[in-house]
């Protein structure tokens, strides 16, 4: 399917040309100011604004500032940031489509870029929903980090040219440009930690090839990465939407959610995080028959790139901790402690007094809360069977 490059310009980085304009905008952007203090409130602003205005390049901006900032963010808000699995990433750097569960809006892709320019592999191009892009300067910021923009809560009748032209910019960065793009598994986080790649995805995927489906899909070079973090800081935030869509079921999140979700997820405790490069999945997808009918087909990639996530988490303490409390039972009471108990029940009541909602239901918000540090686990399990 040919769509032709200048439609990729509402959506694709900015390109070295616009750098200059961009950081200028960014520097004299009250509101970006006032962001940038509060992950550094310290910063002499007339010296961060020369050194900003120093960057010439995408790659020096990202490189040099935005990898500080994560870096930064990193240091204040998690007890480790690790990285495993480096040894499966292409020796000859062959761009790949890393695809990943989604727990962070912003951390996930800026955390996994990190890690890949520390092992030298180079930084991905990250996709992100404009539903986050509340600010002009959160667009530009994010365009100017080689971030792609994906359009969403758009009319169905547009719904079929937008994912042809976001398919065909996604493979024109893996085959012409050769740089390697994050997306993540579904639309929008797995609420409840239950992750499982959307078909919907893998159709978007293969709309921009010229071959069969599994061809299309491993000219992409599709790399599952499995995230795990210790604390979620928006479980109360994701809690508090479950009961909101229980008693109303109309009920949909407004932008000030969005970017309150953005900011607990930057600022607070994170514990430990870990990701995992899993395996590159062309081996298995060229031992599927693709004669199988389509949505068997669609399913059965989805089900690999879910099972390699799976069998690849890392599990902390209050995973093992949440499962026993949500089942009644003291399965993998061996994998924690008495101490280990106490802090999560304590983190846990801590993170619910956090909710307000006229009618609070914290029975049910508890519930909640546990199976998002549970259903990993669930998943994980299940995959071994």
């Amino acid at each position: 399917m040919e769509v032709p490059i200048n439609n990729f310009d509402d959506i694709r980085p900015l390109n070295n040309d616009e750098v200059k304009d961009a950081i200028e905008s960014l520097v004299a952007n009250e509101d970006f100011e006032r962001a940038f203090r509060y992950i550094e409130p310290d910063v002499n602003w007339k010296e961060f604004s020369e050194t900003m205005r120093s960057f010439k390049t995408k790659e020096d901006f990202k490189s040099k500032l935005a990898y500080e900032a994560v870096m930064l963010v990193a240091n204040k808000t998690t007890f480790s940031l690790t990285i495993s699995g480096r040894s499966r990433l292409p020796k000859d750097k062959k761009p790949c489509t890393f695809i990943s569960n989604h727990r962070d809006i912003v951390l996930d892709a800026s955390f996994l870029n990190v890690m890949l320019y520390d092992v030298g592999y180079g930084m991905t191009q990250v996709a992100i929903g404009n539903n986050l892009l509340i600010r002009p300067w959160i667009e530009t910021l994010v365009r100017l980090n080689n971030s792609f923009i994906v359009k969403r809560n758009i009319p169905v009748r547009q719904m079929l040219e937008v994912s042809k032209v976001l398919s065909a910019y996604i493979r024109h960065t893996i085959t012409e440009t050769k740089e390697s793009v994050w997306i993540a598994q579904r639309e929008g986080r797995a609420k409840d930690s239950d992750d499982r790649t959307q078909g919907s995805i893998l159709k978007m995927l293969n709309m921009s090839g010229d071959k069969d489906f599994l061809s299309n899909l491993m000219e992409l070079n599709i790399f599952p990465v499995a995230i795990s973090y210790e604390f979620d800081p928006c479980d109360f935030l994701k809690a508090k939407e479950f009961q909101q869509k229980r008693d109303d079921p109309e009920f949909v999140k407004c932008q000030r959610d969005d970017l309150l979700s953005m900011e607990t997820g930057i600022l607070n405790n994170k514990g430990r995080v870990h990701f995992t490069l899993t395996q590159p999945i062309n081996d298995q997808l060229a031992r599927l028959d693709p004669n199988m009918e389509k949505n068997e087909l669609i399913n059965a990639v989805a089900t690999i790139i879910d099972k390699e996530i799976y069998k690849h988490y890392r599990f902390y303490p209050c995973n093992y901790v949440a499962y026993d409390m949500l089942t009644g039972t003291h399965r993998f009471s061996e994998h924690y402690g008495l101490k280990d108990k106490k802090q999560f029940e304590e983190y846990l009541q801590g993170q619910l007094d956090k909710i307000v909602l006229p009618n609070k239901d914290e029975a049910f918000l508890r519930t909640k809360m546990l199976e998002m540090y549970t259903n990993p686990l669930k998943n994980f399990l299940a995959n071994q069977e």
